[in-house]
């Protein structure tokens, strides 16, 4: 499957412009970004047949990256995952591929590594 259209989530701005810089300059959309896991359902929830990937925060307000994988599970059982998370976050992360993310990616951000990371979530 070929990875195209990105549902970006995350609470930083200055995350969601890196994130959407690399993400554009690798040649993916960014169909659309949320500020807050509730956005991020509810975009999802209109735009999951558009879209091939969904980059998703650990911590944000209102609803945590956790509680918005399971939404999105619940939605679209084979949505493809990657959560984003600050260094220190190695539980929590190990807890979201447990329960079927893809992968993660580690801020700070290198754009050769989330590049990788998306074109090994596509292959597999």
């Amino acid at each position: 499957m070929s990875i195209k259209n990105v549902l970006l989530v995350d609470d930083s701005v200055l995350t969601q412009k890196q994130l959407s810089k690399i993400l554009e300059e690798g040649g993916y959309t960014v169909k659309d970004i949320a500020k807050n896991g509730v956005e991020a359902v509810d975009k999802f929830t209109q735009m999951k047949g558009e879209l091939d990937l969904v980059t998703l925060d650990i911590t944000m307000p209102e609803m945590d990256g956790i509680q918005v994988l399971e939404k999105i599970f619940s939605i679209k059982p084979d949505a493809k995952v990657i959560m984003v998370s600050a260094m220190g976050k190695e539980t929590t992360v190990q807890q979201c591929l447990s329960m079927g993310a893809k992968s993660f990616i580690i801020k700070p951000f290198y754009k050769s590594k989330i590049l990788e990371t998306i074109e090994h979530v596509a292959a597999n």
